[in-house]
């Protein structure tokens, strides 16, 4: 595609003197061709002002000049190249000696990455949003460090806040001394019940909260209230380290909101004092109306703490004071797409080049099939661990299998197969089928590549370049992974990543019907084919963050 792109390029500067970045795609299966382009609209239009020709015309003429490709001018003027079959041959070659190599990118190379997601706060539960976040997190983490970068992956948490002085109320109220990460999680719902509906534990949580702060700022361990703040907050953590290794996901560096609240306080004060901010009523306040024609946000409240605006801009300068990031990642729900970018804005008065390097994407909720809307705050919501014994129980019903590979690997598909930024269905029944668009479908075809190589003792692709239809299907659509992989990074979209291993293992199952490998007079070419497709498996479902099992 590189070569066809910069050959265009220079055919369209000569022809026609205008300097165009063509379109080249992998064509459409229709056209029987591998790529296609548009450039002749794209001329089309560049010189219509000088000069009136038809796309077609266009077309022919950039046709004439391709040379050594195998072009084709269809409909109004689009171009389709196909490639000899040669050229197939040699690519299976080269991927097959050494496929690191001839996939790699550097676009991010030499380059600092920081992604932070997942995001729990201690004192809840993880629920299924956090399960999303930290499986398209990791994997958009990967993508950055295939394309070459240093990747950090942080979590950001709220150790202090409201939030935990209404567990912490409830928790005091019970007078439990042995509580667990479940009790934790009853105690926050009774604790926001009491604040909606109390107004003397309303008072008296306000309280706890301002001395929550305290406790953590200063390290104090002097009060029963300190005890079971610490208590409560270990438990969290170590709840948090014990799902994320279970689900394969590692983080660099935690954030506590504690640690990040100082410098957040400071860095509004300044911007207080430089007119960024406003005093509003006792508070600190941001005119997001008048700035940004959003809304007016709380920075500093009247009792002079933090609000999460402020532990947010903390967290920004810590980060960059921390990495000197190229770029910085962020990934939330889509709820608090207006709140970041007052967030952003108000510090993009300040520093402009620290909003100029985060990128903010944002997805929507997850939900079982006919489910209404869940909260934490309510207590009616769908806990991370349910969903992962829910395809497990899916998993031993449907083939008798307790292979947490397997059951982990579905649920993780089923998640980065679809595009980020809309709520997703989540079926626990379809994500374990191992037909159709599902991460057992992908993983058996792994394991069925590999059984065929076992038993092949085929070691080098023979000197053979007359490949059939069925082996250049499948030789032409692995030629195509690392174009699909740049545009995954590019776009920082694992779905897409995705919808492509999903087709070429479609693609491999029309191989293995037609082209036995195992005993065939074209075992040497159908083997490295094979080889290159294991392989080319194996790197893309790394990527999603999925292991694949020796057996299924």
């Amino acid at each position: 595609m590189e070569e066809i792109v910069q050959k265009l390029k220079t055919i369209v500067k000569e022809l026609f003197d205008v300097n165009i970045e063509p379109e080249v795609t992998v064509a459409p299966a229709e056209a029987k061709a591998d790529f296609s382009s548009n450039i002749a609209m794209q001329v089309a239009i560049a010189i219509s002002t000088q000069k009136r020709l038809r796309p077609r015309e266009i077309a022919c003429d950039i046709a004439k000049k391709m040379g050594e490709y195998d072009v084709e001018v269809a409909g109004p003027g689009f171009l389709n190249f196909t490639l000899s079959t040669e050229y197939y041959s040699q690519k299976m070659r080269e991927l097959g000696a050494d496929f690191a190599k001839n996939i790699s990118c550097s676009e991010y190379s030499g380059k600092t990455v920081i992604c932070e997601f997942s995001d729990p706060n201690p004192f809840k539960v993880l629920h299924v949003g956090h399960l999303y976040t930290s499986i398209v997190g990791d994997s958009i983490a990967r993508l950055f460090e295939y394309a070459g970068a240093k990747v950090i992956r942080a979590n950001f948490g709220g150790d202090v806040g409201l939030h935990v002085g209404k567990t912490m109320w409830a928790l005091l109220k019970s007078g439990m001394k042995d509580f667990t990460i479940e009790d934790i999680a009853a105690k926050y719902v009774e604790g926001t019940r009491a604040y909606e509906d109390d107004e003397v534990a309303k008072a008296e949580i306000v309280e706890i909260n301002k001395k929550v702060y305290e406790i953590a700022e200063k390290g104090l361990h002097d009060s029963e209230l300190a005890e079971i703040y610490w208590k409560g907050r270990e438990l969290s953590y170590k709840y948090f380290e014990d799902f994320y290794a279970r689900i394969g996901v590692k983080f660099d560096k935690y954030y506590p909101e504690s640690t990040v609240a100082g410098r957040g306080l400071a860095e509004v004060r300044k911007g207080l004092e430089a007119g960024v901010y406003e005093a509003s009523d006792g508070a600190v306040v941001y005119r997001g109306d008048t700035k940004l024609g959003l809304h007016t946000r709380v920075f500093i409240n009247k009792e002079g703490l933090p609000t999460y605006e402020a532990k947010d801009v903390g967290l920004i300068y810590t980060k960059w004071d921390d990495y000197h990031f190229d770029k910085s990642v962020v990934i939330t729900g889509n709820d608090i797409i207006d709140y970041m970018k007052i967030v952003l804005g108000s510090v993009r008065e300040m520093n402009p080049e620290l909003p100029e390097r985060t990128t903010h994407l944002t997805h929507g909720q997850v939900k079982l099939p006919g489910s209404v809307k869940m909260s934490s705050r309510k207590g009616n919501f769908l806990k991370a661990v349910d969903v992962l014994d829910m395809v497990s129980e899916g998993l031993k019903k449907n083939y008798d299998s307790d292979d947490f590979t397997v059951a982990l690997g579905a649920t993780k598909y089923a998640f980065l197969k679809y595009k980020m930024g809309g709520d997703i269905i989540f079926d626990p029944e379809e994500s374990v089928k191992m037909t159709g668009n599902s991460g057992p479908y992908l993983l058996y075809s792994c394991v069925r590549a590999k059984k065929i190589l076992s038993r092949t003792n085929f070691m080098a692709l023979a000197d053979i370049y007359d490949m059939d239809e069925n082996e250049k299907a499948l030789a032409k659509k692995l030629i195509q992974y690392k174009i699909i992989l740049r545009s995954s990074v590019t776009n920082m979209a694992p779905n897409k990543l995705c919808g492509y291993l999903y087709d070429l293992a479609q693609e491999f199952s029309r191989f293995y019907e037609k082209c036995p490998v195992v005993g065939s007079e074209r075992v040497g070419v159908r083997y490295a084919i094979l080889d290159v497709y294991l392989k080319t498996m194996l790197h893309g479902l790394n990527i999603l963050g999925i292991e694949v099992p020796e057996e299924m």
